[in-house]
């Protein structure tokens, strides 16, 4: 692993949901991300408010600049108490087996207006799935058993027709695909395949079972948020095929004029 010291010069930009830096101040820490990029340099508060938004995990490496070393974030001794965890003791194993944080799961569109105690008992029932860049996380016509939603990176949905790739949508962090196979169970309608390196979050049809048969009361807000991504895809559907009536009529009609 390479460390670059220089100072940034770039100007505050987001990037994959971290803040990158460069000013004139001297600061002391920086980190590396899921991207393979280090982010910083900030102080001690600035990492502190990172953990809490829940852009540094206690998994995070983290470069002390003073001695030149490396940490994990649970490790060092200013965020221990931040990583001391309040959850139950299943949600916490949970959270330390996938290295998610309930509060990142904000970061999900369909999960930002679930209370934090929810999200951190949904923990359990969820997979963490990392794609390389190009990697295939399925293929049309497979069987769909499982709901992804995009924790980090970038995946695009494709069809090939007369051997030529037709892109149907790309889909960032916050959303989500593969909704309809967790309810139907039916084959997958395109192949969906990894731009960069991305982190998915998985929802199987045997852990949404699990769900409603142990906590019914977290059951049900997933499934209200489920419906509402559902709705809001046939309604884009319907807008795009009323479109595309209206273009062929319209074209029609100026063919027969000339």
């Amino acid at each position: 692993m390479v460390v670059t010291r220089e100072r940034l010069t770039t100007p505050l930009e987001l990037h994959n949901g971290f803040i990158r830096m460069s000013d004139e101040t001297s600061y002391n820490y920086r980190i590396w991300g899921t991207d393979n990029i280090a982010y910083g340099p900030v102080e001690i508060p600035g990492l502190a408010t990172w953990v809490k938004q829940g852009k540094v995990g206690a998994k995070t490496w983290v470069f002390k600049e003073q001695d030149g070393t490396w940490s994990r974030a649970s490790d060092m001794t200013e965020l221990k108490a931040l990583f001391k965890s309040k959850l139950p003791p299943t949600t916490a194993a949970a959270a330390g087996a996938t290295g998610i944080q309930p509060a990142s799961l904000r970061r999900i569109k369909m999960l930002a207006d679930v209370d934090e105690p929810l999200l951190a008992s949904l923990l359990t029932y969820l997979e963490v799935v990392r794609v390389a860049p190009f990697g295939t996380i399925f293929t049309k016509g497979e069987h769909g058993d499982a709901l992804f939603m995009v924790l980090e990176g970038e995946v695009r949905a494709r069809v090939t027709i007369g051997g030529r790739e037709t892109t149907l949508a790309t889909m960032g962090v916050g959303e989500c695909f593969g909704e309809l196979a967790i309810v139907d169970q039916g084959p997958r309608s395109a192949d969906v395949i990894a731009n960069q390196p991305t982190v998915l979050i998985k929802v199987s049809e045997g852990a949404l079972r699990k769900m409603f048969a142990e906590a019914p009361a977290l059951a049900a807000p997933f499934m209200f948020a489920l419906n509402r991504v559902i709705v809001q895809r046939v309604r884009k559907l319907t807008k795009r095929y009323e479109d595309s009536i209206l273009f062929s009529r319209t074209a029609g009609v100026a063919g027969a004029a000339e």
